[in-house]
């Protein structure tokens, strides 16, 4: 099981699609709400892999993604046994909501256990980044730091992975304000792809969001809330900026979207610590102290179909006495 992490410094483009390799390191915090259960099984006697997802079998893009990783899988075990994977969401996928972090996650826990593979955190995290970068963070829990690495090849590849941000005891929430749970109408590979290739903001936001992520860091080590929510905002404000001047534009925020980050705004006004972060969606997740996230939530309800409070989750894990 893992659950889906929240990006606070993005990742948002990569400079090797084939080995899911970013252009910047990235900072999350792993939820404790809409966690993915992946049960893997081995099938040696049929043809090819079955997957399915709440039920419902996957085919075409979605379905050639899952078995492509499970070829890494067995590659890197010596095996070639089919699979039986069985996967069940209880996040909306495709809304932005980081279920493809929690998803590929868990796959990988699963996966490599059933093949075999005795991975430790850090080889765990580069394998899940093969099936989707942001589930590398999704292995640990709190908060993560998924570094790019160097170089090309093999030393590119052993050297991207995440690993976990020793922070202070936080007093920290997110509260997420869906306002449309159903899926984009551009993916985030496909947005991604045409924000770097064509968008004159994206290499400056790179440059800002490295010095964001030593500024970030710096502010959990000391406990300091503020700093971390106004530099997390900026970022992920920044990261839209970049969308928005891609060619043609790839535009994520709705009318509901600003009129959220409008009350976030009022809540600032008010006293409250709150601010927002957005990932490749028109959903509104909002940092703030635990002991103010109901208050955040009430002012968030109007013009949101569903509000969510989380906290800092757990990491992947097998549950246990369960061999598959």
């Amino acid at each position: 099981m893992a659950c889906p992490n929240i990006a606070l410094i993005k990742y948002w483009g990569k400079r090797d699609e084939r080995l899911v390799l970013p252009t910047a390191d990235s900072l999350s915090m792993t939820l404790d709400v809409f966690s993915t259960t992946t049960t893997v099984e081995l099938s040696p006697a049929a043809s090819g892999d079955q997957v399915t997802l709440n039920g419902t079998e996957m085919a075409d893009e979605p379905y050639r993604r899952v078995t492509a990783f499970l070829d890494l899988v067995r590659q890197k075990a010596g095996r070639f046994e089919a699979a039986v994977v069985d996967t069940h969401n209880t996040v909306p996928t495709g809304a932005g909501l980081a279920s493809s972090a929690s998803g590929f996650a868990a796959l990988a826990l699963a996966a490599s256990a059933v093949y075999g593979l005795k991975l430790d955190d850090t080889e765990l995290s580069r394998l899940a980044r093969r099936g989707s970068g942001s589930a590398s963070r999704s292995v640990f829990g709190g908060f993560a730091v998924w570094r790019a690495g160097q170089g090309t090849g093999d030393e590119a590849e052993s050297s991207s992975y995440a690993e976990a941000v020793p922070t202070p005891d936080l007093d920290v929430a997110m509260v997420i304000a869906v306002v449309d749970a159903g899926p984009k109408s551009v993916s985030s590979r496909a947005a991604m792809r045409r924000t770097v290739d064509t968008s004159p903001l994206y290499w400056p936001w790179v440059e800002s969001s490295r010095a964001d992520l030593v500024d970030i860091r710096a502010a959990l080590e000391r406990g300091d809330l503020t700093a971390v929510g106004e530099i997390a905002e900026r970022n992920a404000l920044g990261m839209h900026a970049t969308m928005l001047t891609a060619r043609p534009a790839v535009r994520y925020m709705s009318p509901a979207t600003l009129a959220v980050l409008d009350r976030v705004i009022q809540l600032r006004r008010d006293g409250i610590l709150a601010y927002a972060t957005m990932d490749a969606g028109p959903n509104v997740k909002v940092l703030c102290r635990s002991s103010d996230a109901q208050k955040v939530e009430r002012a968030l309800r109007e013009g949101t179909s569903q509000t969510f409070i989380a906290h800092p989750g757990p990491g992947a894990f097998l549950r246990s006495g369960d061999s598959r």
